[in-house]
């Protein structure tokens, strides 16, 4: 499982064919990948993670708060597109991305593990879904965060 992760301090919303499907007033941007075998362990722990990490400034001006900290929300976006892999030729190939059931059943579990464990509102994107994705990148401070290497 593989999440970047932008924080915004303005709203930011995400369209499917025009139309507004998910927005917040701020907080953070999360993209999400999965592989086959990403499990419950994974969700935990990146869930965990991404609600826990202190990226927003405190009064000094340091990143010490996280998106719980400021009372924040998460627009939260599926992107298989995360695991691409451009070793060989100029076309990315896709192989380790997760099939699209497997993939949107742990994005809804992941979605649900954030919402009822930490009580934070969640917004979401349409899996598989051609969307557009507006926001601004406050900082900006893009974090990647892989369950596979927990750097």
């Amino acid at each position: 499982m593989r999440a970047v992760i932008q924080r915004t301090k303005m709203p930011a919303e995400v369209k499917v064919e025009g139309r507004v499907i998910g927005n917040i007033s701020k907080g953070l941007i999360v993209y999400i990948g999965f592989e086959d075998d990403d499990n419950n362990d994974d969700i935990t722990w990146l869930s965990n993670k991404i609600v826990n990490l202190r990226i927003f400034n405190d009064e000094l001006g340091k990143m010490n708060l996280s998106v719980k900290d400021i009372e924040g929300e998460i627009l939260l976006i599926s992107q298989f597109t995360l695991f691409a892999s451009t070793k060989k030729g100029n076309r990315p190939s896709f192989l380790r991305s997760a099939k699209p059931d497997y993939a949107n059943k742990i994005y809804e579990t992941f979605t649900e593990q954030i919402r009822s464990t930490h009580d934070i509102k969640v917004s979401c994107g349409i899996f598989g879904a051609d969307m557009k994705v507006s926001y601004i990148n406050d900082g900006p401070v893009t974090i990647i965060v892989d369950t596979k290497n927990k750097e």
